[in-house]
């Protein structure tokens, strides 16, 4: 493991571009999104395929072609401070071998925000680009939207990324102890599905590991860690921060699959940081050192995510 570039943090002012890597953007909450992007003094592109709905699979927005054209365009814009995605569901798999990445690593460093089915474009930003993320809220998802403190830990991250540096969990520690590492992770069903691509998941040696998922039963939660496991991409974490679980069954159930699976890795795990499919989502980033530390419920950033 190791650190990664940092992009500049954003300014009042600065142009970020919108796309729909995944599922379908309605259209009411786009547009709510881009008032709040507005209201943050802004400049919100929405790239020309946003709009679109795949003709036959309607769980895409729009055709693999074009979700990626729109994702290569903003990048390499060189107007364009920012990347942001408008939700996840489901199709960024689709495009990843899509993308011209000399294009995209020649255009320089800039901010990639997105979560959920995003996960796949935060490994290959951090493989091909050797570049820092940021696993935050989607600019038309209802939890960002209607949320204020969403919003004003994005906000942050972007224009003031020194002011959140730490990140508090609202549970306890599963296994206590305290690690250093380099951040990295997702949704943990994306991690395990690109098992087997070139963009597998690295083995997190000496990382630290932050996951959650939404939707997935304690016995599929089970089936991905264990998955994980077998692939030897948990050997050598330094530690695991555990974020939301949401629809994902009887919270005890899951905490014993947790205690199950990680708890014989022998290093320190926290739940509930307060990132993923929740109301008021959190902003971490992938890519930088920080303290993980279990006892006092906390994760550190050792320097802001942007610079």
């Amino acid at each position: 493991m190791r650190e990664l570039v940092r992009p500049p943090r954003l300014a009042p002012g600065a142009r970020v571009a919108v796309i729909a890597p995944s599922g379908p953007v309605e259209a009411d909450r786009l547009e709510a999104g881009l008032d709040v992007l507005r209201g943050w003094d802004l400049d919100p592109v929405v790239q020309p395929h946003v709009p679109d709905r795949h003709a036959e699979l309607g769980h895409l927005a729009g055709t693999d072609a074009d979700r990626a054209a729109d994702l290569q365009r903003a990048w390499c814009d060189p107007d364009v401070a920012a990347v942001l995605c408008a939700r996840g569901g489901y199709g960024a798999q689709r495009i990843v071998d899509l993308l011209d990445w000399d294009a995209l690593r020649a255009a320089g460093p800039k901010v990639l925000v997105g979560f959920s089915d995003v996960t796949v474009l935060h490994r290959a930003f951090a493989d091909r680009l050797g570049l820092v993320t940021l696993y935050g809220p989607a600019a038309a998802g209802i939890d960002f939207i209607k949320n204020p403190r969403a919003q004003e830990h994005l906000r942050a991250t972007l224009f003031a990324p020194e002011t959140v540096r730490t990140v508090t969990a609202g549970g306890p520690a599963l296994v206590p102890g305290r690690a250093r590492g380099i951040t990295l992770g997702g949704c943990l069903s994306l991690l395990a599905t690109d098992l087997g691509t070139p963009f597998a998941p690295p083995v997190a040696r000496g990382g630290l590991l932050l996951l959650e998922d939404v939707g997935e039963q304690p016995y599929r939660v089970d089936r991905l860690l264990t998955q994980l496991l077998r692939a030897g991409r948990l050997d050598g974490v330094a530690g695991v921060g555990l974020g939301s679980w949401a629809r994902c069954g009887p919270y005890e159930e899951l905490r014993a699959v947790f205690a199950d699976r990680l708890g014989g890795l022998g290093v320190p795990v926290l739940e509930e940081i307060g990132f993923g499919h929740c109301d008021g989502a959190l902003t971490v980033p992938f890519g930088v050192a920080a303290e993980l530390d279990a006892d006092a419920g906390t994760l550190t950033l050792d320097e802001p995510a942007l610079r």
